[in-house]
């Protein structure tokens, strides 16, 4: 496994798992008929943002998103994550989030902050919290789940 700095060239290896994902409904605020072109212009963000991507062999099978908040809350990082649903359980999100932490420190962000974890997003949440994140506050009933219905949205944060 490779995680590298992504470049145009990758979204057409993103585009699949970010297209189902997108249209599973259940872990991410992203409306399922966003086109391959809208979802390029989200992801693929201009610095100060980064983009990673993870290789296994030929394939991409993962990637995450860091950039700064904004104004004078840019010293903290926001971060997202996907990984490719036929490879989950592999160890590829525990991997990313390390990078991205360690890129984040690297860079000079004080914090990382989650500003929208679905509460039902058990994985993730196991995940982030193994790592030292903590829920700071849920925001009751902000993500419409395609099949829960109504659901949190936590806020997570990690020092730096």
């Amino acid at each position: 496994m490779k995680i590298r700095d992504a470049v145009a060239a990758d979204w057409p290896r993103i585009w699949p798992f970010w297209h189902r994902i997108a249209l599973a409904g259940d872990t991410y605020a992203w409306h399922p008929t966003t086109t391959s072109e809208q979802a390029e212009r989200l992801w693929l963000e201009p610095p100060p943002g980064r983009v990673f991507v993870v290789e296994d062999g030929p394939d991409l099978v993962g990637s995450a998103q860091l950039h700064p908040n904004y104004g004078p809350a840019s010293r903290i990082a926001n971060a997202s994550f996907i990984v490719d649903p036929d490879r989950s359980g592999r160890g590829i999100g525990r991997a990313l989030v390390a990078h991205t932490l360690d890129a984040a420190r690297v860079a000079g962000y004080r914090a990382m902050v989650f500003n929208a974890v679905v509460e039902t997003n058990l994985n993730a949440i196991h995940l982030y919290k193994s790592m030292g994140f903590t829920i700071l506050a849920t925001v009751p009933e902000a993500f419409d789940h395609q099949e829960r219905g109504p659901v949190g949205l936590h806020i997570m944060y990690l020092r730096l």
